[in-house]
């Protein structure tokens, strides 16, 4: 007998284990509980989880990129107006704003049920079934991937291609995704792959290597690029967030040699680099500012 429920007792802890591995069903979140919200996993799990504090910079506060803003901005109205709109590809250089204008956009359409979903690169796999859990959620929703770069055997470079235009099932009109990358399409590029270009008259045919990274980027209907700020558009950035900052003006126009050092040592003239230099110019010359405020 006491062999007996020693037997039942492993059966049972067996059977807790294969529980503990299999998929479980995940209900919606609350989506009045924030505007924005992460993808996260436990064990096989995934789950949305409401972003306590999300960024909360303004469109205002998006300088040297006014061609940028209008495009995405627009494409984000009409997508919350109901009206037809694109997945959304912002690529260029380093620093610029573009994830910056995803959540500033997210912050003036929040009120009129804009929602942000950030997925990690990483939980691409699961872009499915997160695409079927918020497929009746009454709000709009954008699907934020940042920072996408991809080798091309990763398998969230295939989920993202299927999602964005190629699967049996179409995604509902309450989605759409923006993603940011430093490359084009997303993807690197070697030397080698334009020995396989051929070329037919005057016609140029790209190889299939070439073909097949230049797919997942064509897949996004609008592309938006960013381009490194000259001299005048970096100090113009500095003096910019050096008043919200709360340096005076007199104080500023000192700054301007300090922040052209300052841009030297780290390589760019861009936003982030700015926001770093009057974060620091500021807080040495004890400017009691509204330091909370934050670019990235």
């Amino acid at each position: 007998m006491a062999d007996l429920e020693k037997i039942l007792k492993r059966v049972e802890q067996v059977l807790e284990r294969f529980e503990a591995t299999l998929p479980h069903k995940v209900s919606a979140p609350d989506w009045k509980s924030s505007i924005a919200f992460r993808w996260r996993k436990r064990g096989n799990t995934g789950f949305l989880q409401p972003v306590a504090h999300p960024h909360k910079i303004g469109l205002a506060d998006l300088q040297g990129i006014d061609d940028q803003i209008d495009l995405v901005e627009q494409n984000t109205r009409q997508f919350i107006e109901g009206l037809t709109a694109n997945n959304v590809l912002l690529t260029g250089a380093r620093g610029t704003g573009k994830s910056s204008l995803v959540k500033a956009v997210l912050n003036k359409f929040s009120a009129r049920g804009l929602r942000l979903i950030e997925v990690e690169k990483q939980d691409l796999i699961d872009l499915p079934d997160i695409v079927d859990l918020v497929a009746d959620a009454p709000y709009k929703l954008l699907l934020f991937c940042d920072d996408l770069s991809f080798d091309a055997d990763e398998p969230g470079y295939k989920a993202l291609k299927v999602v964005l235009d190629g699967s049996i099932s179409a995604t509902s009109d309450n989605l759409l995704i923006y993603a940011t990358s430093n490359r084009r399409h997303l993807m690197p590029e070697y030397m080698q792959e334009n020995l396989e270009t051929k070329y037919l008259g005057e016609e140029i045919h790209p190889g299939e290597t070439v073909e097949e990274k230049i797919s997942l980027s064509e897949r996004f209907g609008l592309w938006v690029s960013f381009y490194p700020f000259d001299q005048d558009e970096y100090l113009a950035i500095v003096d910019y967030w050096l008043g919200q900052l709360g340096v005076p003006e007199k104080e500023r126009t000192r700054s301007r040699n300090e922040a052209l050092q300052w841009a030297l040592t780290r390589g760019s003239r861009s936003g982030r680099v700015a926001w770093h230099f009057a974060r620091d110019y500021a807080g040495s010359h004890k400017v009691k500012g509204r330091t909370g405020r934050k670019m990235v």
